[in-house]
C-alpha cells in the first residue's frame, strides 16, 4: 500500500508548518511536497520519502548541515539549499541512496560520505569556500548536469575509496584545483567541461585513479591533468602545485619544460593513473597534462594545445601513452619527458612549439611510433643526459636547429623515419649513441652528423639535397655506414673529420656540389663497394695527413680528377673502378697511394696501375695469390711523369711498410710502459707471453694460414688497486698494434651499467656498452656483482646471457675482460658456461708487498718534484709493514692517498714558517721539496 502524501504549507489548512515536521510524520516511501516559500531548518533523513519543491523553495541551515541523509532513499526534488558557513558542508550524505534532482546548493559544499549511494543530477554548488564537492570513504556517487560555480578553493574532490561517475558537469572559477582524485579514489568524467581553475584542473594522486571522456579542461593556471604520487612533489611549490623553470638551455641545447622536477621516493611504482578519451585540453598555465611520481596516464585521440608549459610532460618514474594525440600551439615543449619517466606515442602529431616538439632528459624513455613532429622553434626531437628514444616510422619537418639531436650519453634508435628541411642537421649525434636504419633526410645545412665516442650506426638511409655536407663523421668517431646513399649535397657527399675511424660499406655518393668523400687529417676510413658518382670537384679528396682503404669503390664522372691526395697522406686503392673523368689521379709528391687490382677507363689521362689485360705479363698490380705485384702509383702534383732531379734515387715506402714500423714503435712503447709498473712480476709475464703468441696468429693469418684456437678474453683476478684497468688498457693497446683489434680503447663498466631496473631493460644496456667497446676492451669491475649470492632470478644473469652471446657475435672485434676478487670470480666463472668457455685465461693481480708500496710512494714522489730523506724511507717502510690490510685496503690506491696525505702534512708545516725570511736560492729551497717522516699520516688510510 502506498504511503499517503504529506504536505508542507505553512498557514495553510492541511499542511505542515515545517518540512521536519512533515518527514516526521511521513510513512517510508512517502512523497512530501513543499509549498514556495523560505524554510530556516536542518533536515535530518534516514527513511525513504521524496521531496518535492512546489515553486521557489529555499531551505536554509539553521545549525549545521540544512540537509543530512543518514539512510534510506530520500530524494529532493528543485530545492534551493543555503548555509551560512560557507566552509562547511550544506548537504551531508552519509548513508543510504540519497537522490538530488535540480537543486542549487549555495553556501557550503556536499559531503558524500561512508557508504552512501547518492546522485545529484541537474544540481548545482555555488558560493562555497574550500570545496564545493567533496566525496569520500566508499561512498558511491553519480553527478550528472553538474555545475560548480563561483567557489573558493577545489571543485571536487574524492578521496579514501569513494567512485564517482560525473557526466555533462561543469566547474567553472575553481580557484584550487578543479577536480582533486586522492588516496584510492575512482572518478569517471563524461562530457565535463572544467575551466578557469586556479591551479589543475585536474589533479589525481595517491593511488586514485581517473578517466576523462570527450572533457574539455582550459584556462587552468596550473596544469590541465596533473596524475602523481601522494609523496611526490614538484620543485618550487608552496601547495602542492607545480613550480616554474628556473631556466631553460640555450637553443642549440634543447630545452626543458617549466615544472619538470619531481619527487625522491622512488621505491615502487603505484597503481594510480589516468585515462583520457576525445578530450581537450587547452590554455593552461602550466603543462596540459603532467605525470609524474610513479603514475601512469593514456591519451587516446585527445588535443591539447595552447599551453603555457608543456602539452604533456612525464616525469619521476611515471609512464604516458599517447593514442592519435594532437599537441600543438603550446609555449613550450610538446612532449617531454624527464627523469626515468617514460612516453610512448603512437600515430601522434607534435607540432608549433615555442620550443622543441620532442625532449628526453635524464634517464627518460621515450618510443614514437608512426608520429609527426614539425614547426617548433627549438630542435624537433632532442635527446639528453642518458634518455632514450625509438623513433619509427616518424616524419619530422621545419625547425630552424635540428630534426633530431643525440647528445650526452642519450641512444636513439631510429627506423623509417622522414627528416626534412632542419635549418641546421637533419640527424645529429654528439656523444651519445644511435642506429638509424632506412630514414630518409631531405634539405637542411647538413644531412647527418656524428660526433661521439660511442659507434653509431646508419643503415640504408637516404640523403638528399643538404645544403652543405651530406654526411659527416666528427673527430674521433668510430662510425659504421651500411648502404647510405647521400645525393645532391650541396658540399662534401660524406666528410670525414680528423682521427676517425669510420666503416662505409655500399652506398653511392652522387651529384656534390663538393668533392664525393672527403678525407681529413688523421681519418683512417675503410670504404667498401662505395660508388661515387658526377661529383662537381674530386671523387675523393685526402687531405694533407689523411689515411684510409677503399676496396671495390667505383669512382665515376667527376668534374676534377677522381682521387686527390695530399701531403703526406696515404690511402690504399683496392679493385677500383675509375671511369668518366679527365685525371683519375691527382698527388702530392709526399703521398703515398698504393693502388691494387684497379680498373681505369675512359680516363684521359690514366696514371693508376692497372689490371692486367688477358694473356700480359707486363701491366697490372695483382693480389699475391696471382703472382702479381701491388704496385704504388707514381704520380706527381701535376701531369709531370717523371721525378724531379733531385728525387731520382727516392722511393716512397708502401703503406704496409710504414705500418709495420708504426707497429713495432708503438709496441716498443708499451713494453716500456708495462715494464714502468710497479710489481706485478707474474702479470708481466703473462702479458707478454700473450703478446708473442698475438703476434704469431697475426703472421699466420697475413700468412693466409688458419689462427691457432685462442681466447683473448680474460679474468683479472685480484683485489682493489692492484693494477688491474692499467694493465687492461695495455693489453687493448699491445691487441691494436698487432692489427687485432682497430682502436684498442678501454671501455670501463660494472653492474650499473649492465643491469636494468625492470623487465626488459637489460639486454638493451648490455648491448649499448658492447657496441661502445667494438674494436678495443670492454672492462667489467667486480664482474661478480653480475650474479648476486643466492639471487638466481636476478637481472645479472640476463646481462651475462647477452654478453655471451655478443661475445660469440662479435668475436674479432672485442676483448672482454671481467675483473674482481678471486674466489668470487670463481663463483662468477661457475654460473654460466658459456661464460666459463670463453674466459679460459686467468691473470692473477698479487697485493703489493711493503717495499712495492713504497716504490709507488717514491715514484709519486719523483712525478710531483719531492724528495725523501732516507728516514722518510724507512719511515714509510715502518708504516706500510703496520698498516692494517683488510677489507678496506686499496693497494695502490692506499699508496696514492698516504703520498696525498704527506703533501698536505708537509704544507701544514711549511705554512707555519716564516716564508718570506727563506733564501729560495740557498739550501732553504729544500724545504719546499723534502718530505720528512712527521709528514707520515698518523693513521691508517682508506
Amino acid at each position: 500500500m502506498r504511503a499517503a502524501a504529506q504536505r508542507v504549507a505553512p498557514g495553510s489548512w492541511g499542511g505542515h508548518r515545517t518540512i521536519g515536521a512533515a518527514v516526521r510524520s511521513a510513512k517510508p516511501g512517502a512523497v512530501i511536497t513543499v509549498q514556495a516559500g523560505t524554510y530556516t531548518e536542518s533536515l535530518v533523513l534516514d527513511k525513504d520519502v521524496s521531496l518535492v519543491a512546489k515553486g521557489a523553495v529555499r531551505l536554509i541551515a539553521a545549525r549545521g548541515p540544512a540537509v543530512t541523509v543518514h539512510a534510506g532513499a530520500a530524494e529532493l526534488r528543485g530545492f534551493t539549499i543555503s548555509s551560512t558557513a560557507p566552509r562547511d558542508a550544506a548537504v551531508l550524505l552519509r548513508g543510504g541512496e540519497p537522490v538530488l534532482r535540480d537543486c542549487e546548493i549555495t553556501g557550503g559544499r556536499v559531503d558524500v560520505a561512508g557508504a552512501a549511494a547518492a546522485l545529484l543530477s541537474g544540481c548545482s554548488v555555488r558560493q562555497a569556500e574550500g570545496v564545493a564537492v567533496w566525496l569520500a570513504g566508499t561512498s558511491r556517487t553519480t553527478l550528472e548536469n553538474l555545475t560548480v560555480g563561483s567557489c573558493t578553493g577545489d571543485g571536487v574532490i574524492v578521496e579514501d575509496e569513494a567512485r564517482a561517475e560525473v557526466s555533462d558537469a561543469l566547474v567553472d572559477g575553481a580557484t584550487g584545483r578543479g577536480v582533486l582524485l586522492t588516496g584510492g579514489a575512482h572518478a569517471t568524467l563524461t562530457r565535463c567541461e572544467i575551466r578557469g581553475s586556479g591551479a589543475a584542473a585536474v589533479l589525481v594522486e595517491g593511488h586514485a585513479t581517473a578517466a576523462l571522456r570527450e572533457c574539455r579542461l582550459h584556462e587552468a593556471a596550473g596544469q590541465g591533468v596533473w596524475t602523481r604520487e601522494t609523496a611526490g612533489r614538484l620543485a618550487g611549490t608552496a601547495d602542492g602545485g607545480p613550480g616554474q623553470d628556473a631556466g631553460a638551455p640555450q637553443p642549440s641545447e634543447g630545452r626543458a619544460a617549466t615544472g619538470a622536477s619531481a619527487s625522491g621516493d622512488r621505491s615502487g611504482r603505484s597503481a594510480q593513473g589516468v585515462r583520457l578519451r576525445d578530450c581537450e585540453i587547452f590554455r593552461t598555465g602550466g603543462a596540459g597534462v603532467l605525470v609524474d611520481g610513479g603514475s601512469a596516464a593514456l591519451l587516446d585521440g585527445c588535443h591539447v594545445h595552447h599551453t603555457g608549459g608543456a602539452a604533456v610532460l612525464v616525469t619521476a618514474e611515471a609512464a604516458v601513452e599517447l593514442v592519435s594525440v594532437r599537441a600543438v600551439d603550446c609555449e613550450d615543449t610538446a612532449l617531454v619527458a624527464s627523469a626515468a619517466g617514460r612516453a610512448d606515442a603512437h600515430d601522434s602529431t607534435f607540432a608549433r612549439t615555442a620550443a622543441n616538439g620532442v625532449y628526453a632528459i635524464g634517464e627518460a624513455e621515450i618510443a614514437l611510433t608512426g608520429c609527426t613532429v614539425r614547426d617548433t622553434a627549438y630542435t624537433a626531437v632532442h635527446l639528453g643526459g642518458a634518455a632514450r628514444a625509438t623513433a619509427r616510422d616518424c616524419t619530422v619537418s621545419g625547425t630552424p636547429e635540428y630534426g633530431m639531436r643525440v647528445t650526452e650519453r642519450a641512444e636513439l634508435l631510429a627506423e623509417g623515419c622522414e627528416v626534412t628541411d632542419a635549418g641546421m642537421t637533419g640527424i645529429s649525434v654528439e656523444g651519445g649513441d644511435a642506429a638509424v636504419r632506412g630514414c630518409r633526410v631531405t634539405g637542411g645545412r647538413e644531412g647527418v652528423r656524428l660526433r661521439t665516442t660511442h659507434r653509431p650506426l646508419l643503415a640504408d638511409c637516404e640523403i638528399t639535397a643538404p645544403g652543405e655536407t651530406g654526411v659527416r663523421i666528427g673527430r674521433d668517431t668510430g662510425a659504421r655506414l651500411e648502404n647510405v646513399k647521400v645525393t645532391g649535397s650541396g658540399g662534401a657527399g660524406l666528410l670525414l673529420e680528423e682521427d676517425s675511424t669510420a666503416v662505409v660499406e655500399g652506398g653511392a655518393v652522387r651529384e656534390a656540389q663538393g668533392s664525393g668523400v672527403v678525407v681529413r687529417a688523421g681519418a683512417r676510413p675503410l670504404l667498401l663497394g662505395v660508388t661515387v658518382a658526377d661529383a662537381a670537384k674530386n671523387a675523393l679528396f685526402v687531405e694533407e695527413g689523411g689515411k684510409g682503404r677503399y676496396e671495390d669503390c667505383r669512382l665515376t664522372k667527376s668534374r676534377f680528377p677522381a682521387v686527390y691526395a695530399a701531403a703526406r697522406s696515404q690511402l690504399v686503392l683496392r679493385r677500383c673502378t675509375v671511369d668518366g673523368t679527365e685525371t683519375d689521379l691527382l698527388r702530392d709528391d709526399e703521398a703515398v697511394v698504393h693502388a691494387e687490382d684497379c680498373l681505369v677507363e675512359d680516363v684521359a689521362e690514366p696514371l693508376l696501375p692497372t689490371l692486367a689485360a688477358p694473356g700480359s705479363e707486363e701491366r697490372g698490380a695483382g693480389g699475391a695469390g696471382e703472382g702479381r705485384k701491388a704496385v704504388p702509383a707514381v704520380a706527381g702534383a701535376g701531369a709531370a711523369r717523371g721525378a724531379k732531379d733531385g728525387d731520382k734515387g727516392r722511393t716512397d715506402k708502401s703503406e704496409d711498410e710504414q705500418s709495420a714500423e708504426e707497429a713495432a714503435a708503438r709496441l716498443a712503447e708499451l713494453h716500456v710502459e708495462l715494464d714502468r709498473l710497479v710489481g706485478l712480476d707474474g702479470v708481466k709475464r703473462e702479458v707478454v707471453t700473450m703478446t708473442k703468441l698475438m703476434q704469431m696468429v697475426k703472421v699466420r693469418q697475413d700468412a693466409g694460414l688458419a689462427p691457432p684456437p685462442l681466447s683473448r678474453h680474460l679474468v683479472f683476478a685480484g683485489n682493489p688497486g692492484t693494477g688491474k684497468t692499467t694493465v687492461a688498457r695495455l693489453y687493448g693497446g699491445f691487441l691494436a698494434a698487432l692489427g687485432l683489434l682497430s682502436r684498442g680503447h678501454l671501455v670501463e663498466a660494472d653492474r650499473g651499467d649492465l643491469v636494468g631496473e625492470y623487465v626488459g631493460h637489460t639486454a638493451p644496456k648490455t648491448t649499448a656498452v658492447f657496441r661502445r667497446a667494438l674494436g678495443g676492451v670492454l672492462f667489467i669491475d667486480e664482474a661478480y656483482s653480475l650474479v648476486p649470492q643466492g639471487q638466481m632470478t636476478d637481472f645479472g644473469s640476463e646481462a651475462i646471457s647477452t654478453l655471451v652471446k655478443l661475445m660469440e657475435d662479435h668475436r674479432d672485434e672485442v676483448v672482454v675482460i671481467v675483473a674482481g676478487y678471486p674466489v668470487e670470480m670463481n663463483r662468477l666463472m661457475d654460473s654460466n658456461a658459456g661464460l666459463s668457455s670463453r674466459f679460459t685465461r686467468t691473470l692473477v693481480f698479487d697485493d703489493y708487498t711493503t717495499p712495492e708500496l713504497v716504490r709507488i710512494v717514491e715514484h709519486q714522489a719523483d712525478s710531483h718534484e719531492y724528495a725523501f730523506t732516507p728516514e722518510t724511507t724507512a719511515a714509510l717502510h715502518e708504516y706500510f709493514e703496520t698498516l692494517p690490510r683488510g677489507e678496506q685496503f686499496g693497494n695502490g690506491r692506499s699508496a696514492r692517498q698516504v703520498f696525498q696525505r704527506m703533501t698536505e702534512r708537509h704544507a701544514q708545516r711549511v705554512a707555519e714558517l716564516d716564508l718570506s725570511a727563506l733564501d729560495l736560492a740557498s739550501a732553504d729551497a729544500a724545504l719546499l721539496t723534502t718530505l720528512l717522516p712527521a709528514d707520515l699520516p698518523p693513521g691508517g688510510v682508506t
